[in-house]
Parts: structure tokens; sequence; C-alpha cells
């Protein structure tokens, strides 16, 4: 990619690797509306995803993040960032923190948050953070849901069939256990951002507090059943037994094998990508507010 190139195509023309929305004006946030675009799918703008991967890479080596590849498919790389903690008090129980995005190829404002979070570089000094910026590139170069065999990414973490989901899984049985988890998303059904809240231990809830902030960049989905669950100010808290479940999504991998507290944030696909990538971002952000 060249200087002049832009990471993102579509009707984001503006939204260049450099700052994918980074310096957006609020007051230019606060005026969207839902833009119709929509219908029986995903029909908004698209990323190329190499680039944006290239750079996501390049500022968290700059920020010395330490990058792995833990799989890959002809030129097309699974990316693993870690970042350790700079200050703790307990060296033997650092809090850890996992986020993920770019499960859905059609979802491009998790890739873009993620690169944004790295370029901001503002965690908790004594937070361990696992990020894997994009868990399905093929399906993004396609811009299509599934990887390129038509599988669900995000419904094959029970029974893998998917060398992507096999990838993942392996990696994650190498790393500690997490305090929480982020699974970063979007829905292009949504009336504006929600989140799915995974918490069976009953731990302080962070749901209401994410809502609180992302309610200041991006429309709240208030509606009171969303994706046929029962909601509450963009909260679905599902009363769920993964074993009760044949596909398993990633969150349900996680909840079940690698941490007891975790949410799923859904940003509006239907509303300009500034305001999905922000809305992300400002999720991720307060849920790290300790």
């Amino acid at each position: 990619m060249t200087r002049g190139d832009s990471p993102v195509t579509g009707d984001c023309a503006v939204c260049r690797v450099e700052f994918l929305c980074v310096f957006a004006a609020l007051h230019e946030i606060l005026r969207v509306q839902k833009l119709g675009k929509n219908h029986d799918g995903y029909h908004g703008e698209t990323i190329d995803i190499r680039a944006v991967l290239d750079e996501i890479v390049i500022t968290a080596q700059r920020n010395r993040w330490i990058s792995e590849i833990f799989h890959e498919t002809g030129d097309c790389k699974w990316i693993a960032l870690h970042r350790a903690p700079i200050s703790i008090t307990d060296p033997q129980s650092p809090i850890r923190i996992y986020i993920s995005a770019g499960i859905h190829g059609d979802e491009p404002g998790g890739p873009l948050a993620a690169l944004k979070l790295v370029h901001e570089n503002r965690w908790p000094e004594n937070a361990e953070i696992m990020l894997l910026p994009c868990l399905n590139p093929g399906g993004f170069t396609t811009n299509q849901r599934e990887n390129a065999g038509g599988i669900d990414l995000n419904r094959d973490y029970r029974h893998p069939k998917s060398a992507e989901v096999r990838a993942h899984i392996a990696w994650l049985e190498r790393q500690p256990q997490f305090g929480l988890y982020l699974c970063l998303h979007e829905d292009w059904e949504s009336h504006g951002f929600y989140l799915y809240e995974q918490n069976p231990d009953r731990k302080p809830s962070l749901a209401e507090k994410m809502i609180t902030v992302v309610k200041t960049v991006c429309p709240i989905d208030l509606s009171e059943n969303i994706e046929g669950r029962a909601a509450h100010g963009g909260i679905i808290r599902p009363i769920l037994n993964p074993l009760d479940r044949p596909d398993w999504p990633e969150a349900f991998y996680l909840i079940s094998h690698k941490a007891r507290q975790g949410y799923t944030l859904e940003a509006p696909s239907d509303f300009p990508l500034p305001v999905r990538v922000n809305a992300l971002v400002a999720a991720v952000n307060a849920a790290m507010d300790f």
C-alpha cells in the first residue's frame, strides 16, 4: 500500500489507515442517522483488511507490543498481539483482558476499532492485554460473514470444522485464564448499539457502564427484544447452558474454558462507519476503566 492509498472502500473514502476516524468530531457523530442501506444483509463500507492489519502490527510494535502469527493461509495471516502490564501490585495475578474482532468478514468496525485502540494506547498499567484484531481475514476479502469455505466461524467453536477456529482454539489453550473477554461485533439489523453479558459468577457488572459511555457517541438499541432475546437498555443477559447448544460462538468457548466474565459488543452496521468504530472503542475503554 502506498502512502496515498486508503484501507477503506465504498462510501467512507475519508477514512484513511492513518486516521480511521480517530479524530472524528463529536458533533458530527451526534448528528448521524441510520443510512437505510442494509436490506437482507450488510451493504455498507468495506476495508482493505491486509492494510489495516499491517498498520495495526506496525503501531503495536511501536508501542512495544509483541505480535505473533498463529495461523496462515495464502497471504492471509491470523495475528495475536500481546501487551505486558507496565505496573502491577501482585506479580502473580495480573489482570488479563482478551479482546477479539473481525470474526465476521462483513463487520469492518471491529478491526478498525482494534487499530484505534492500539493507536491511542490507553490501557490500564496493571492490565495484560491479548488482542486478536481479525479472526476471519479471508471473509473480509469478499465482504462476507463466513470464511472462504462458507463456514460461519462464530458457530464453529464446539466441534470445529474450520482450520481457522482449530488454530484459534490451539492458541487459546496455550494462554493463561483471562479475567475478562470482549468480542467486538456489528449487527446490520440493529437500531443502535447493544451488548451481551455473560457473568455466571455474578461479578460486578460492566454492562451499564459501557452503555452509559457509548450513548454519548452512538445511539443505543432500546428494543425490549433483540435477536429473539429479552433486552433492557441495550443489555442482553441470556440465561444459557452452553452444553445445550451444538453450534458454539466464540463467546461460549471463552466462558466455558477461558474466562468467567465477558461481553459481546454489537455496533449498529446501518450507521456510518466512524460511529460504529467509536462505539466499540468507547465500550472497550469503559470496560477497562478500573
